[in-house]
């Protein structure tokens, strides 16, 4: 799971895709971290304020897999800047295509 600047998702996507990642989730959230209170540049407006748009990008992959996908994210995801985002990285006990019954890794 990454929280990144909405900007750079295109790349976060590609980078992904680069790597063998085929599928992921992506939500639109609000949050703050340490800059909390600090202004940000959104959409080329400057925003002061708690509670910052970020996106959420969830991706379950092959254990093999995951330190290569955390390297490409914090590369893809880095601007240099304050707020660039968290990576989180979690144990996934069981996954199941509903379409299929498939589990475990053949379900990813």
């Amino acid at each position: 799971m990454a929280i990144i600047k909405p900007f750079k998702l295109d790349d976060v996507r590609e980078a992904l895709s680069s790597v063998g990642v085929a599928g992921m989730t992506v939500s639109e959230v609000k949050g703050f971290g340490r800059q909390k209170g600090q202004t940000e540049i959104y959409r080329g407006a400057e925003y002061s304020t708690n509670m910052v748009p970020k996106i959420k990008v969830e991706v379950v992959c092959d254990d093999d897999l995951a330190p290569r996908v955390v390297e490409v994210v914090q590369q893809a995801a880095n601007s240099g800047a304050i707020g660039d985002g968290k990576i989180f990285v979690l144990d996934v006990a069981q996954a199941v295509r509903i379409r299929t019954g498939e589990t475990g890794e053949t379900a990813l």
